[in-house]
């Protein structure tokens, strides 16, 4: 999938930020989130949607209304390009005859058929990129890569990637979703930060998903937290609308049907609960 390199601008922002992306149709746990969002006192303005609005779970059209009405700052994933462009799979590199593309030959159809035309029409005015000014830091927001919406970037990935998309962006921050997992990385003074995505598990044995706060009090800072919501309504969820078992089951165990993306590093790290440091940007 090629990337239209659209960016808008949102000027500087000040004050603690909310990063998370990833909802792939999970009503009950962007619920949950928008009243962590309240509870933090953040406002839509300090909001970001790293994207894949739409995905695997129960609830496409309603999760696309409820982000349409919420009036956070949200950028295309690729399932939103695909389904605003009318295309007949989900655009996520699957490899062909893979678990993940077999399984989504199932969730996408059901995504497609339960998304209203109100809703594709909003997913048509969301941008490819976003960056914004913070604590003295040029931020760009992509979903998986600059160069590429569908590409997967890992905490594993080599530092000639990650560089190129430094370079290539002009960003001293990257912020990013799609691979499904929270990681920081840093390379020669720029941070790429990764929220991980609140509609499934991180593969680490739990069922929490996870977000990222920043902070511009005293420097350009970070914390990811993790929380947890109605996994159970969701997966009764999947499972009334007839959608795979193995999503409903991921919910539950917080471990993925299978590993078809990741890495041998993120492979090797399967089951295992996740830890994150807060993270600093130097000035």
């Amino acid at each position: 999938m090629e990337n239209e390199r659209t960016v808008r601008d949102l000027g500087t922002l000040t004050g603690p930020v909310l990063v998370f992306g990833g909802i792939y149709s999970n009503l009950p746990a962007l619920e949950k989130l928008r009243e962590l969002a309240q509870l933090w006192g953040i406002g839509r303005e300090n909001i970001i949607c790293t994207g894949d609005v739409v995905g695997y779970c129960g609830d496409p059209d309603a999760v696309a209304r409820m982000m349409e009405q919420w009036g956070v700052s949200t950028i295309a994933g690729n399932v939103e390009i695909q389904m605003r462009e009318g295309l007949d799979e989900c655009g996520c590199s699957f490899a062909e005859g893979s678990r993940c593309d077999a399984l989504s030959q199932e969730w996408y159809p059901f995504a497609q058929l339960n998304t209203s035309p109100e809703a594709l029409a909003w997913m048509g005015t969301l941008p490819a990129h976003l960056c914004f000014r913070y604590a003295g830091r040029e931020v760009l927001v992509v979903h998986g890569s600059w160069h590429e919406t569908a590409e997967y970037v890992f905490a594993s990935t080599p530092d000639t990637v990650l560089q190129r998309n430094f370079t290539d962006a002009g960003a001293a921050v990257i912020l990013a979703g799609h691979c499904g997992l929270p990681f920081a990385r840093e390379l020669n003074g720029r941070h790429w930060l990764n929220a991980g995505v609140i509609g499934m598990p991180a593969n680490d044995g739990t069922t929490r998903v996870w977000c990222l706060l920043l902070d511009d009090a005293g420097g350009f800072s970070g914390k990811y937290r993790s929380f947890t919501y109605d996994h159970f309504r969701a997966a009764a969820r999947m499972r009334t609308q007839g959608l795979p078992e193995a999503y409903a089951l991921t919910l539950e165990t917080g471990i993925w049907d299978n590993m078809d993306i990741l890495p041998e590093a993120e492979r090797q790290s399967q089951g295992q609960p996740i830890t994150l440091d807060p993270m600093s940007v130097s000035p």
